[in-house]
Formats: structure tokens, C-alpha cells, sequence
């Protein structure tokens, strides 16, 4: 079963790692999205994604892009319609 697990060089990192290692453990495989420069993400995940350190309250903002980008492609690629989902509900509130 792959894991995605974003693991962010901040306050939680090291409680993060172990959750990781974790599943490692049980075989899982480990997509993980973290700091450039963090050997360690290398050493225990299938495939990882670098992004650039930076303050951990900017952080947030700059792990959402590649978490919307790979809902994207997974969704198109199951051929969902990614411009009109189901079940969304639109509405306008008006004062």
C-alpha cells in the first residue's frame, strides 16, 4: 500500500520519522514529501519529493502544491472529470 507523508523539518519531525519508519516496517511504500537536504528522507522512503526549506508557518502553503498537483494526475488518470466534480455543492450566500 503506498503512504504519502509529509515530513517537514519543524516541531513534530522527529515523532513524523518514526511514524514513517513505521511503515516501513510493515512494507509499505513510502512516497515522501519533505526539506531538500534531509538525507534521511532518501534513506527510508520509495521516492521522495525536495522541497525548499523555509519558515514552518510558510510551510503549509508551499506543501499544498505538489499535494494538488498529485490529486490531480491520479484523478485524471482514473478518468474523473476534474472541472466538474460530483457531489459538489455551490452556493452563494447573499446579504
Amino acid at each position: 500500500m503506498p503512504v504519502l507523508a509529509l515530513v517537514p523539518q519543524d516541531g513534530v519531525y522527529e515523532k513524523v520519522i518514526s511514524n514513517v519508519e513505521e511503515v516501513k516496517a510493515r512494507r509499505g511504500r513510502l512516497i515522501l514529501v519533505g526539506s531538500a537536504g534531509d538525507a534521511s528522507l532518501a534513506r527510508i522512503g520509495d521516492r521522495c519529493v525536495a522541497l525548499p526549506a523555509l519558515h514552518e508557518d510558510l510551510a503549509p502553503i508551499l506543501y499544498t502544491v505538489p499535494l494538488q498537483l498529485l490529486s490531480y494526475e491520479i484523478a485524471s488518470l482514473r478518468g474523473c472529470d476534474v472541472d466538474q466534480p460530483r457531489n459538489l455543492a455551490k452556493s452563494v450566500t447573499v446579504e
